[in-house]
């Protein structure tokens, strides 16, 4: 779908050219992106006074058509623009505004900015001009308003390309989602998103984003075994296995089970165990997934339960301590493992697999291409990589969820997602999407164990509605 595309400047360059190359003029375009940014701003404005500030290149050109439309609205509108139009369309789109320009913004005061200073194409800092009036307008107006992304930050990266930016309450993207958008340092500034189709056709995009999934019910004759079976490996921490099991029995699994030579004292009346010797327990064909990690321990032991689940040759999700005791040579070309590391089992993995990618998206990509493994690259940006190169990226989930075992419970969602029967890289972005969700849905100051129960309700939102 177009509005889960996310395309980098390339990308973006070569999908607004193919709907040029259709007849489609560089200013018609042009109007129909800042008509539809300005229709925002006019709702976010409400009637207050707005300075738009423009550049010198195509995104300034937007901020023309977007003051045109707001001053036809009604809106007192200042424009200011510290540096004469450079492209054609920029030029028309001034001559059509008609209205006084100013170059300096000294002493311009409003209610909202827009910021049509630079957008996509920006590949390096600000000026020091550039950027102290970008601070300096930015101070003295209440609401900041970016079109298609805060000047200063890189589109492929979300990197800061200056210090001190200002933080904007809205950005409106044009046309497709962009790296920036949902990635830190940059997303952090963005204030809420809003997508502003422009008539781009769905290409082949350098990731998508991951939205609401559409989870299809059990059959009206289905039971435990045909909507799965998830087996969760435990090791010498009980608690942390416990916590991914919960989350499972509520993600979907019809059958979710627990191996352990041990009973753990904590564990409720609803809870399948298999006491038998590991080896005995991975025996059970009836397995549709294995989850092994949390809680599992670093020590000889713990080494040879996770080598006794890889040679049980399931689509198995790998967390925690799993990653750190795994090696390249435990792993084979299956195409149906799921690793869940967090920035440091991430830096240690990379290092197993020898690895070498600066930031958690290439990192991610990189490591799922060495390893054949799907790769969840856990944090306030996490990324979805698959072995053939498709990407996905999380939308932000609460920072609620930043407590201990949450990551448990993710991998607990994940395990149970497999077992229903879906590929590693589909039920990956579920698990993500579903465990954000559950997070918002227990509002702030919970616990790993609130969330994993909660999980059953973000489950519910995803369903797709069965007919009577």
């Amino acid at each position: 779908m177009a509005d889960r595309q996310i395309l980098t400047a390339d990308q973006m360059r070569g999908a607004e050219q193919a709907i040029f190359d259709a007849g489609t003029s560089v200013s018609d375009l042009m109007e129909t992106a800042a008509g539809g940014a300005a229709e925002w701003i006019r709702r976010i404005a409400a009637g207050r006074s707005v300075t738009v500030l423009c550049g010198p290149g195509n995104n300034g050109g937007d901020g023309y058509v977007i003051a045109r439309h707001l001053a036809e609205a009604g809106n007192d509108v200042t424009v200011v623009a510290p540096v004469e139009p450079k492209t054609d369309a920029a030029r028309t789109a001034r001559d059509r505004f008609g209205g006084q320009v100013r170059s300096s913004g000294r002493e311009v005061e409003a209610e909202v900015l827009v910021d049509c200073l630079f957008g996509t194409g920006l590949a390096r800092p600000l000026s020091g001009e550039l950027v102290l009036l970008l601070r300096d307008l930015a101070a003295r107006h209440p609401v900041r308003i970016a079109v298609d992304l805060p000047s200063g930050i890189s589109s492929d990266s979300g990197e800061l390309l200056n210090e001190n930016l200002p933080e904007y309450d809205a950005t409106l993207a044009l046309g497709a989602w962009k790296f920036a958008h949902w990635s830190l340092p940059g997303r952090a500034k963005m204030g809420r998103k809003r997508l502003v189709p422009i008539g781009i056709d769905p290409v082949e995009s350098a990731a998508q984003l991951i939205t609401r999934p559409r989870i299809e019910p059990p059959e009206r004759d289905s039971h435990k075994y045909r909507r799965g079976l998830c087996a969760v490996v435990a090791g010498s921490m009980p608690g942390a296995s416990l916590l991914a099991t919960l989350a499972a029995q509520r993600a979907g699994a019809g059958y979710v089970k627990l191996l352990s030579e041990t009973e753990p004292a904590a564990a409720p009346p609803d809870l399948v165990i298999d006491t038998r010797p590991l080896a005995q327990a991975l025996g059970d064909e009836r397995i549709d997934a294995l989850l092994c990690g949390p809680g599992l321990g670093r020590e000889d032991r713990a080494t040879e339960r996770l080598a006794a689940v890889l040679d049980a040759a399931k689509p198995t999700v790998l967390d925690a301590d799993a990653l750190v005791l795994l090696r390249p040579g435990m792993v084979a070309e299956r195409g149906d493992l799921v690793a869940t590391p967090h920035d440091g089992e991430l830096a240690t993995l990379c290092d197993s697999f020898a690895v070498r990618a600066d930031g958690r998206r290439d990192r991610a990509r990189a490591l799922a291409r060495a390893s054949a493994m799907v790769v969840v690259a856990k944090g306030p940006d996490t990324v979805v990589a698959a072995p053939d190169g498709r990407l996905a990226i999380a939308v932000p989930s609460p920072s609620w969820l930043s407590v201990a075992g949450t990551g448990d419970v993710l991998a607990g969602i994940l395990a149970s997602r497999l077992a229903t029967g879906g590929d590693a890289f589909g039920a990956a972005c579920e698990a993500v999407w579903l465990h954000g969700e559950a997070a918002r849905l227990c509002g702030p100051a919970f616990t790993a164990a609130e969330l994993a129960r909660a999980v059953s309700r973000s489950l519910a939102a995803a369903l797709v509605p069965s007919m009577p």
